[in-house]
């Protein structure tokens, strides 16, 4: 099949390279042509516009980094993909967005005869979660093209809802996240090694997959685990908003929302979330280290200060 693909950055390329391997015809573009040139010695065909993407193409995958950029690549007259994509054709978004900008942009591919679907995903390729809204339909046609990006595909409803499913995990994970800090921080402020905290809390009540990147992430000084902050603050901040839109309570996103806002103002964007944890140890005028922390590999030895009062 003649595929196109927007947005070739962090998510992007592996998922393209994955439509590559599959056998599929694949014409690529991103504003930084350089993300482009691994694909492209693969086989790819490049195109300057994403408007000239989808005139090659008879489904277009769009992979950016939030709700403003995909609008645009889809819908500007004179450069977007529905200005260039014929009807009959198909698109698939796979950015984490907003359930309403989805939505609207559905709307538009309906007025232009092309199918639409929001399928964001978690994890990376091949292996990763794809959460799917959109027509059954629609689903069932191009399923195959997102097997060979993923391994867990799920078909949540109706258009918006892979963008709701992929937000509460969102909300779940960052939550956790700046709990599992708070939880250390009162820790290192009463007193005891977090070292053996850290192993505590894999085989207690306290154990998640969120607190396991922790101690490699934050105890170890490295804050390098996941995506960068600015990506995790947007999609947080995207969960926030649908809670406020649909009424349900979101007290501890919202705290977690401010963290994430206080390191973006510290000028923190690019670097891996975790750098987040800084906020929350200014707060408390302690930091979290251990030495010989225990994780996935082994033994850790970096910072050998350890919290403290």
């Amino acid at each position: 099949m003649q595929l196109g693909f927007v947005g070739t950055g962090t998510m992007g390329n592996p998922m393209a390279r994955c439509l590559i391997e599959a056998g599929h015809r694949v014409t690529v573009h991103d504003l930084r042509r350089e993300a482009t040139s691994n694909l492209c010695d693969l086989g790819a065909g490049w195109a300057d516009t994403p408007r000239a993407t989808a005139q090659a193409s008879e489904v277009v995958f769009t992979s950016l980094p939030g709700p403003a950029e995909v609008e645009r690549a889809m819908v500007d007259p004179s450069t977007g993909i529905l200005a260039g994509l014929k009807a009959g054709g198909a698109c698939i978004d796979m950015t984490t967005n907003a359930p309403s900008v989805v939505r609207r942009i559905a709307e538009a591919c309906r007025a232009r005869g092309v199918e639409f679907l929001d399928a964001p995903v978690s994890g990376r390729p091949p292996g990763m979660t794809i959460m799917v809204g959109g027509q059954a339909t629609t689903f069932a046609r191009y399923r195959p093209l997102l097997e060979a990006m993923g391994r867990n595909i799920f078909y949540v409803g109706d258009t918006g809802a892979g963008c709701i499913a992929k937000l509460v995990t969102q909300y779940l994970g960052y939550t956790n996240f700046v709990t599992s800090l708070e939880g250390l921080l009162i820790a290192a402020k009463a007193g005891i090694d977090l070292g053996i905290l850290a192993q505590i809390v894999p085989v207690s009540a306290g154990a998640s997959r969120t607190f396991d990147n922790v101690p490699r992430s934050v105890l170890s000084g490295e804050f390098t685990a996941g995506g960068t902050l600015d990506i995790v603050a947007k999609d947080l901040h995207l969960a926030c908003e649908l809670a406020r839109e649909v009424g349900a309570p979101a007290h501890l996103g919202s705290i977690a929302d401010d963290v994430m806002k206080r390191a973006q103002a510290q000028g923190w964007g690019q670097r891996g979330f975790p750098i987040a944890a800084r906020v929350l140890e200014a707060m408390a005028g302690v930091e979290l280290r251990a030495a010989g922390v225990k994780y996935e590999g082994g033994y850790q030895e970096k910072d050998p200060r350890r919290g403290s009062p």
